[in-house]
């Protein structure tokens, strides 16, 4: 009896452990990602905290079920989903971040694709959309993002 329990106690700290490894690794990325899609600054980025740590919770929930599975695929596919989920709420970017000239869907179509570097066709698959419009959204975008940028550049130049 005690022998199992000594067990279990050695398996739950190994658990903890290689979590732990994840998240330092990873952490900081995942949280620039979340704060690029709640267009948020660096600053002040409680939505983008409360998504990447539900995120990482899903992650270490699901963490001995994980068997060749990507934990940072897992934990970016959950923020991108419950960032979906809610988008709604956060319409226009009022936090200042740089992608905050563009809608929840163009930021997270421009995220995955542009900074994180997910294929079109599992970007389309997560998002329920068809790998065209998924050329066509970050195309726009990109195009919104460089006029956005040439006009602060007019600006800041008069």
């Amino acid at each position: 009896m005690r022998e199992q329990r000594r067990g279990r106690s050695a398996e739950h700290a190994r658990r903890n452990r290689e979590f732990e490894a994840f998240v330092a690794g990873a952490a900081g990325r995942l949280l620039h990602a979340a704060t690029l899609l709640t267009a948020e600054t660096r600053a002040r980025n409680p939505y983008a905290q409360a998504l990447l740590t539900a995120a990482l919770a899903h992650t270490y929930a699901v963490w001995d079920r994980l068997r060749d599975e990507d934990p940072y695929d897992l934990a970016r596919r959950d923020l991108a989903a419950r960032f979906a989920r809610t988008a709604w709420r956060h319409h226009g970017g009022q936090g200042g971040g740089v992608l905050a000239v563009l809608s929840p869907q163009e930021r997270l179509v421009v995220v995955l694709r542009l900074y994180e570097g997910v294929a079109e066709e599992q970007v389309a698959a997560l998002l329920g959309l068809s790998e065209a419009r998924v050329r066509a959204v970050c195309a726009r975008s990109v195009a919104t993002l460089r006029a956005a940028a040439r006009g602060a550049a007019d600006g800041a130049a008069a």
